[in-house]
């Protein structure tokens, strides 16, 4: 059913690297931000029940907020996302609890940017599970890009102060399933290469078929890649979550619906790979093919907001073309 219908979000070269891509793909992940922006809360009594064991808390488009997952099986509680520090993360345990009184919870993090994992403190008692790339990328950069966070606002520095990464009780290397009593989740992760982060974390929620993307799907906004993503994966992970068939597809950021945000993600990045690789073998610079995407097929994409978010893929893409 319509989400709508039934409402009634090291090498230090190379760490560098990582660091400066994942924080360009943390800012275009956000929409816009003007002086009259929401704050970045977690919204109290907005929890929806999109199907038979699976909640969410929507974002509300906001930036610096996820739609947050709650799963609930007859045995334990399942999380997806924390928010951003953990004044978020106590809001959603507030709202888990309205609908979930299992004592054994469980939490995921979709990959390691401050809004999906930073609120987890709050979750007491709670056993973290994340794949173990995902564990290494939060060790390696995840304190520089907090910082940088911290930065963006009097509020986010409040939200960020003394916040720390949460410690895995369960690490996998590519898939995990996850018996939560009479419903079943799948965390499903597709390195080594990278997408929008490396330790991009899926969730397949198997009797509901409900699907929650991470970054690696979204909608209202362009897809935030990095100088290292490889465009090629993206679209193989694409191709395999619509496999999966689900009814119901939750982007770490923008509007709940169904596997339409997948297919519409994938239009789009096969579209920016093509050009960027024709560019290319014409000779024509990075930047060149940059602008051309964002001129030619940006636009086609007009609920995805200012042209100019496609400029990362299409980065990407002219990087990795051969």
């Amino acid at each position: 059913m319509n989400y709508a219908l039934r409402m009634h979000g090291v090498n230090v070269a190379r760490l560098a690297a990582v660091l400066v891509g994942g924080l360009a793909a943390a800012s275009q992940a956000q929409p816009p931000q003007t002086s009259a922006a929401p704050p970045p809360l977690v919204r109290e009594n907005a929890t929806v029940k999109l199907t038979d064991h699976v909640w969410a808390i929507p974002d509300f488009n906001v930036g610096l907020v996820p739609n947050v997952g709650i799963v609930v099986g007859s045995n334990a509680t399942l999380v997806v996302d924390t928010g951003l520090g953990p004044r978020n993360g106590e809001t959603i345990v507030r709202e888990m609890k309205k609908v979930s009184t299992n004592a054994e919870v469980f939490v995921a993090t979709t990959h390691y940017h401050p809004e999906h994992s930073l609120g987890a403190a709050a979750f007491k008692g709670a056993k973290v599970i994340m794949p173990r790339v995902h564990q290494e990328e939060m060790a390696e950069v995840g304190k520089q890009i907090q910082d940088t966070f911290a930065r963006r606002s009097p509020l986010t520095a409040e939200l960020l102060n003394a916040a720390v990464y949460p410690t895995p009780d369960i690490v996998f290397d590519r898939e995990y399933r996850l018996d939560l009593g009479g419903v079943h989740a799948r965390l499903l992760w597709r390195g080594p290469v990278t997408m929008h982060t490396r330790g991009d974390t899926m969730i397949f929620v198997e009797e509901d078929r409900a699907l929650f993307t991470g970054d690696v799907v979204m909608s209202q906004r362009f897809l935030a890649a990095q100088n290292t993503s490889s465009i090629t994966a993206w679209l193989a992970t694409l191709d395999e979550l619509a496999s999966l068939m689900p009814r119901t597809v939750v982007p770490s950021h923008g509007k709940i619906g169904d596997a339409a945000l997948i297919a519409r993600d994938r239009a789009f990045l096969q579209a920016a790979q093509a050009r960027a690789a024709e560019l290319k073998r014409a000779g024509k610079s990075s930047d060149e093919a940059v602008a051309a995407v964002v001129a030619e097929i940006a636009p086609n994409y007009p609920e995805w907001g200012n042209p100019s978010g496609a400029a990362a893929v299409a980065r990407a893409a002219y990087a990795q073309a051969r």
